[in-house]
């Protein structure tokens, strides 16, 4: 082989492996051009792109390091990168507000969205392209129930300041409300996290491995010197954490550029504060949901619930105390009262989760389900 073929394998060879790279360093770039020349709309996609994109990176550098963890450690790597990348967007967003007030209702659809997009349609296209490929697949029940039960509660306690509005009390005694329950979450979150990594880890795991998923993980040892290739493979475990908050330096950039010019763009052409929220969900959403997907592909449902679930769960008991706390010393005054269709198409979505996976088996109706309902929020929130 002449070295002209050589060096032009070896280019596609990093081009397939890191184009994620590329693309997103190449669209901040663009995004900041775009964005210091007036240019909204393009600088919102391009800065968009780089979002997902780098977000993408960010997974899959964890996705390396919740491979050298068990079970739900692991998980907790995946859904830790991501919930960072969505606490990052919430608050560059919420930081617009000195100049829209009204983007709080954005931060605010942005919290449930998130919840909404995790469990219908990251969990519902995993469970739906798994059941596709294997009629029915197994998980421990164990995990499912434990984590509906703690996302009910957490809902439940949502609805309290919700009520509280209902009722025509104060803004101060809604903001004092809100502060205390979001300190109660955090507490509640600690707690589960030493449940599940101390007392009942058990429930996390899963019970019974596939054929498959032995046969591939067999394969995956025996090849694994030729998997190395990756850069990233080679780095030690701190240094996979530093690449990881270098990349999420970068999502900030480009996320405060998204925030400024996005929401400019959505009041200019009239998108509800819905659709903002799912948006912005569905983008930080993108790289777990690339991960759920090739682990249910690869017969792994019971990392599917982990990521699904337990993102959703963070996405209540971590992101909203931190967004309060991010909001107080920026002095702005974020309550927790949220419509009645947030709240309700949260309580659903927990329960349809409930139903489709408290015998611990998943099949594709079950995921269609999910994405069924997706399909109507999203209209109503067009329209709400």
């Amino acid at each position: 082989m002449s070295n002209s073929m050589k060096e032009e394998n070896m280019f596609l060879s990093y081009l397939e492996d890191y184009w994620d790279i590329y693309v997103g360093v190449i669209c901040v770039a663009l995004a900041f051009y775009f964005h210091q020349h007036g240019m909204d709309t393009l600088a919102t996609i391009v800065s968009a792109i780089a979002i997902g994109t780098l977000s993408l990176t960010v997974s899959e550098i964890a996705e390396i390091l919740s491979e050298r963890f068990p079970e739900p450690f692991g998980s907790f790597v995946l859904t830790a990168s991501a919930v960072i990348v969505e606490i990052i967007l919430l608050y560059m967003i919420l930081l617009q507000v000195v100049e829209n007030p009204e983007v709080v209702k954005t931060v605010k659809g942005g919290i449930i969205a998130a919840v909404i997009v995790d469990m219908n349609v990251l969990l519902g296209l995993a469970v739906f392209v798994g059941g596709l490929r294997f009629v029915e697949q197994d998980h421990n029940k164990d995990t499912s129930s434990t984590y509906t039960t703690i996302l009910l509660v957490a809902s439940l306690a949502l609805l309290v300041p919700s009520i509280l509005n209902e009722s025509n009390h104060t803004q101060t005694i809604l903001y004092q409300v809100s502060m205390i329950l979001s300190g109660l979450l955090m507490i509640f979150y600690i707690i589960i996290v030493i449940f599940q990594t101390k007392t009942h880890t058990h429930f996390f795991k899963q019970t019974v491995k596939s054929r498959l998923f032995r046969l591939k993980r067999k394969l995956k040892e025996e090849h694994e010197e030729e998997e190395d290739d990756y850069l990233f493979e080679k780095f030690n475990n701190f240094g996979l954490i530093v690449v990881i908050f270098v990349f999420i330096a970068i999502i900030a950039l480009s996320a405060e550029i998204f925030a400024h010019d996005g929401m400019q763009l959505a009041e200019e052409y009239g998108i509800s504060h819905g659709i903002a929220g799912l948006i912005i969900a569905l983008i930080s959403a993108a790289p777990e949901l690339l991960t759920a997907v090739k682990a249910a592909k690869n017969d792994e449902i019971q990392r599917v619930i982990n990521i699904a679930m337990g993102a959703s769960t963070v996405s209540i008991l971590v992101t909203v105390p931190v967004l309060m706390g991010l909001a107080y010393v920026s002095h702005i005054d974020l309550t927790l009262d949220f419509s009645p269709l947030e709240i309700g198409a949260l309580i659903f979505t927990i329960i349809l989760a409930w139903k489709t996976t408290e015998d611990g088996h998943t099949n594709y109706i079950e995921g269609l389900s999910h994405l069924m309902f997706f399909a109507a929020f999203t209209i109503i929130a067009a329209y709400y």
